[in-house]
């Protein structure tokens, strides 16, 4: 199997080719980025003599499209998702490759969905958000679903430490969910919510206890009441471990400076520089999600729990290279656009089973209601 992995030289991606390098089945994983020196870098000490490196200009379809041909999947790890997603599908397409990515933008996924078609066509996997919200999100959701004879309710929650991962790109996401009005699916129908109102405060596994947490922009109110059933309420929200942070993001996107992407730049570059300048609770310095699912089962009404700590690297990075190789292995059945709690898409158990080898534990807990 020949994998790339597109952003591979960044955070997550260099991660996520760590981890497919240990895979057997895969036989090679071409590293495409603009970074070429961190990318060289990155293979010769990512071991199992697997990795090479390919220098690929994303603004470019030319240069994607031609990069992503021969190989058995393309993984994307290449953000900010609201810029890049859609003409990396088109172009994964063009090449007919099938393609896994870590999409977390709501607006990202909503653009590609119309795709949906023309990937059935070809008979292609387009797989978007599998990472760790979206991604192990959807598919602990899906589990719970699963369990249930009726989903009514599907409650994500995510918080992070800017102790953990403090890129750019991740700070440029951070603004653009927390800006403006945001997809929540609530008494059976999509509506929009301010992004960081809906304040709550939300126990997660220790040492990470309760956390302040609001609504935000993120896929999983769009997809999953696609593939779900009857499902009535998908809601999202989210916030880091440090509130003060909550605070300050809240504000700019409030005032409007945040409402252009240059504007949204401006601001991730400037709080990548102060950053450091703010305290930091080494001891939290974790990141976490939870995710609850509400229904009926045998005449009860039951709420499962799911919830994960670890690093967001691993997280996120972990649950894309297993999605690739389940991609790469021929386990997806379904074709088309889809997320991965998607009838036909990611088997729960074979994904929790995999990502129990690689150390993250799920903690499960199941009560009446």
């Amino acid at each position: 199997m020949k994998v790339m992995v597109l952003g591979g030289a960044g955070d997550m991606g260099a991660a996520a080719v760590r981890d497919l390098v240990n895979i057997p089945e895969v036989k090679q994983v071409t590293i495409a980025d603009i970074n070429v020196k961190v990318a060289k870098n990155l293979a010769a000490t990512s071991g199992k003599n697997k990795a090479r490196v390919q220098m690929v200009d994303a603004t470019s379809r030319d240069a994607l499209v031609g990069a992503m041909r021969g190989h058995d999947v393309v993984a994307g790890a290449l953000g900010p998702f609201f810029r890049f997603e859609r003409p990396i599908v088109e172009a994964a397409l063009e090449a007919g490759v099938d393609y896994v990515s870590i999409c977390d933008d709501h607006d990202a996924i909503a653009s590609i969905l119309p795709l949906d078609n023309e990937a059935q066509e070809s008979g292609q996997v387009i797989m978007s958000g599998m990472g760790w919200t979206p991604g192990l999100s959807n598919i602990l959701a899906r589990k719970g679903f699963n369990e249930l004879d009726r989903t009514e309710k599907v409650h994500i929650y995510w918080t992070g430490s800017t102790g953990d991962a403090v890129g750019l790109t991740v700070l440029l996401h951070l603004i653009h969910v927390f800006s403006g009005k945001v997809p929540s699916f609530q008494g059976g129908r999509q509506v929009e919510v301010v992004a960081g109102s809906g304040h709550q405060k939300i126990e997660f596994p220790h040492p990470l206890s309760e956390i302040n947490v609001f609504e935000l922009g993120h896929p999983e109110p769009i997809t999953m009441p696609l593939f779900f059933e009857g499902v009535q309420e998908v809601r999202l929200k989210g916030g880091l471990v440090e509130n003060h942070f909550n605070r300050i993001i809240r504000f700019l996107s409030r005032v409007g400076v945040t409402r252009s992407q240059s504007g949204t730049r401006i601001v991730g570059e400037l709080l990548k520089t102060l950053l450091p300048l703010f305290p930091i609770n080494r001891k939290r310095s974790f990141s976490g999600i939870r995710v609850d699912v509400e229904g009926e089962k045998a005449g009860e009404k039951i709420r499962y729990s799911y919830a994960a700590i670890d690093n967001p690297r691993r997280l996120t990075s972990i649950p894309l290279s297993i999605g690739t190789f389940m991609v790469g292995r021929g386990d997806i059945k379904r074709r088309g656009v889809f997320s991965p709690e998607a009838e036909g898409a990611i088997d729960p158990e074979v994904f929790l089973g995999e990502l129990n080898k690689r150390g993250i534990i799920i903690d499960e807990k199941k009560e009446k209601i």
